[in-house]
């Protein structure tokens, strides 16, 4: 192998000094960093910088500011319960997740679009009242699912005194709340969901032992059963349905 691997090398760079006229016409990419007068040249590269750090922080952003959190780990403790860890597949339950954030994050999407974006792109506002006006409807949106117990933890903990009305309250101290919030919502439903599906395990392994069937993996029994109990309770449709409406 390694001799195939020098005899195409060999080959390929006596074609190289072969051409070399072919070589020579190979485009480069360089970058170079100059100073400039005019402070208007510098502005779009740090506007082109700053939405790249963006995108690149998006998924981040989807995490913890929007529905995401609570409804893909809702969907994945339905998959650990029904004893299925493969059906649906990741992919799917990830694009369903995304499916029904959008949904439920589609009045703040529309409101940003209109307050920021829009006027943003036709230069009304500047990129920081664009920002900001952006970031005002998420936090109604995280204002409306966050308890108060978890905005007091997080406040306590950054030092920062108790905000007299909401709008004081900054992403620093309300994001990491959201989150928190979320996780105790989202397993809260999980453990409801677990409670049906627990009852049939317990079940089928009391008959297999009754039975004398103890080497009989009682998953591979209460699977089935499990699928019957979810499709006759038109279960996807119970739980898209419930958490929707979870949203405030």
């Amino acid at each position: 192998m390694r001799l195939l691997l020098r005899i195409g090398g060999l080959v390929c760079l006596g074609l190289l000094t072969a051409h070399g006229a072919v070589a020579q016409q190979i485009p480069s990419v360089t970058l170079k960093l100059s100073q400039s007068a005019n402070p208007g040249e510098v502005v779009p590269t740090i506007q082109i910088i700053g939405l790249m750090t963006l995108l690149a922080l998006a998924p981040a952003l989807v995490l913890m500011m929007t529905s995401f959190t609570r409804i893909i780990i809702v969907l994945h403790f339905l998959r650990q319960a029904m004893g299925s860890n493969q059906v649906p597949p990741s992919q799917l339950v990830i694009g369903l997740a995304l499916v029904l954030t959008f949904y439920v994050m589609q009045p703040t999407l529309t409101t940003v679009n209109q307050m920021a974006l829009q006027p943003y792109m036709q230069g009304s506002i500047d990129q920081s009242t664009a920002l900001k006006n952006a970031a005002e409807p998420f936090k109604d949106f995280m204002l409306r699912q966050v308890r108060e117990k978890d905005l007091a933890l997080f406040t306590n903990i950054s030092g920062q005194p108790r905000p007299e009305k909401p709008a004081d309250i900054g992403l620093g101290v309300l994001v990491p709340a959201f989150v928190v919030s979320e996780l105790r919502i989202a397993f809260q439903i999980g453990f409801v969901l677990y409670l049906p599906f627990l009852i049939i395990d317990m079940v089928v392994s009391s008959v297999l032992l009754a039975m004398g069937m103890m080497m009989l993996p009682p998953v591979m029994i209460s699977l089935p059963f499990k699928i019957l109990l979810f499709v006759m309770a038109d279960g996807w449709y119970l739980v898209v349905e419930s958490l929707v409406k979870s949203f405030r």
